[in-house]
């Protein structure tokens, strides 16, 4: 399943300065593993150590959050939208 990955501009660094990537998978688990095929080192800025999504990083899947879904097991089709999203934090 080929599905749309937007990434944010801290990870672009992966992608050769793309925005937008494509990647392939039945959940969102195998497209982060082919994510990390296509660009090395972006698997370990989105999961931990126990290949748990990090604490500061949300991924929508169609605009869901996953963590509302089944997660890393969430199922993916073709010409679905993936969208990596930093937390963000802070404030006075």
């Amino acid at each position: 399943m080929a599905v749309q990955v937007r990434v944010p501009t801290p990870l672009r660094r992966f992608t050769a300065g793309a925005g937008e990537v494509q990647a392939e998978g039945a959940s969102i688990s195998q497209i982060i593993e082919d994510l990390e095929r296509r660009h090395p080192g972006i698997r370990e800025r989105l999961l931990d150590d126990k290949g748990e999504i990090r604490r500061f990083v949300n991924i929508y899947l169609n605009g869901d959050d996953i963590r509302f879904l089944d997660s890393l097991n969430s199922k993916v089709k073709d010409g679905d939208d993936v969208s990596i999203v930093p937390a963000i934090a802070g404030g006075n």
